[in-house]
């Protein structure tokens, strides 16, 4: 198990880009990956291009422990994200025999020829069930650390679930503490709390309709014994600025 393990997210789709549809799975994904104690470092979206596709790929594979890809795989032109995972690792595409016979067992004769080019991957992927093993489940394509999944929501959610549990590491802890002076009076015990606690993830978000509260400060970090310190630290700094802690 990866002790600190790290994420991106491509989302594909000139859809996406153009305001035709709005994306769910990124910010489906936001929310599980922290969660599961995966760090999300990244999220691109990037259009039906296989060169602009391949070149994220690349670039984000190299970055991060774990990508997942959302969008582009089907049997329609636009649906290029195979092609381009593996014109990302320089690898041939080649009919998988296993997913053409999970297609034609589930389809039967209402599976149209094109429909198999979703069997055609990157030679050197694999199919990954999750812990169920192969027939719990719809396989999800894996290419070195790459998991193609699909653009639909629903389907895209299923998917994941499935696999989901293969991600999990130890967890993130959170607190917050909210600040009734403005960020510019923290400032400074804020920068002594991040000197001190170089685990902690120290976030200073300003309310945009503040009422009671004027900022917001994150902690984030693996080590609950370090944020714990750092809350009370920037606590006991700010005094009676503190609102309230969560």
């Amino acid at each position: 198990m990866l002790t600190d393990p790290t994420a991106a997210v491509i989302v594909i789709g000139n859809e996406i880009l153009s305001g035709k549809v709005d994306d769910q799975n990124a910010r489906y994904l936001i929310g599980e990956l922290r969660g599961l104690g995966v760090s999300l470092r990244r999220i691109e979206v990037v259009p039906d291009v296989v060169d602009d596709i391949a070149q994220t790929v690349r670039k984000l594979s190299g970055a991060v422990d774990h990508v997942f890809t959302s969008g582009g795989v089907g049997p329609t032109h636009d649906d290029v994200t195979l092609q381009a995972v593996a014109a990302a690792f320089d690898m041939p595409t080649a009919r998988n025999a296993e997913l053409e016979a999970l297609m034609r067992g589930r389809w039967g004769a209402a599976l149209h020829a094109r429909d198999l080019r979703m069997a055609d991957v990157p030679a050197g992927a694999r199919l990954e069930y999750g812990p169920g093993g192969p027939g719990s489940t719809w396989p999800v394509v894996v290419v070195r650390n790459v998991w193609v999944l699909p653009g639909v929501p629903g389907i895209f959610r299923r998917k994941f679930e499935a696999v989901r549990e293969l991600f999990r590491a130890a967890p993130i802890y959170g607190r917050a503490l909210f600040s009734r002076v403005d960020e510019a009076e923290i400032a400074g015990a804020l920068d002594e709390t991040v000197a001190a606690f170089p685990a902690v993830d120290v976030g200073s978000y300003p309310q945009s309709d503040p009422g009671p509260h004027r900022v917001k400060v994150t902690f984030d970090s693996r080590d609950r014994t370090a944020l714990d310190g750092a809350l009370a630290f920037l606590a006991k700094r700010l005094g009676d600025a503190v609102a309230k802690i969560e």
